[in-house]
């Protein structure tokens, strides 16, 4: 696992948030190729922090019965 900061995390949604792909941290700036590049790198890096190495199902499907059918 690399060793991302809560800098870097915050520099990415917020460039993400902003609507641009350059990300400047640090001294240092990166030019992602296109707003889901940016997105993916700021899933990969949350991912890495909580320890999952999957997305989390986001949608699930309830049921219900009224008791009378």
């Amino acid at each position: 696992m690399a060793d991302w900061t809560e800098a870097e995390l915050a520099a990415l949604r917020r460039a993400y948030a902003s609507g641009t792909t350059r990300v400047s941290y640090d001294g240092k700036s990166v030019d992602y190729g296109s707003a889901e590049d940016l997105l993916a790198r700021i899933r990969t890096i949350e991912r890495a922090i909580t320890g999952t190495s999957r997305p989390l199902p986001v949608a699930g499907l309830a049921g219900f019965s009224r008791g009378d059918r």
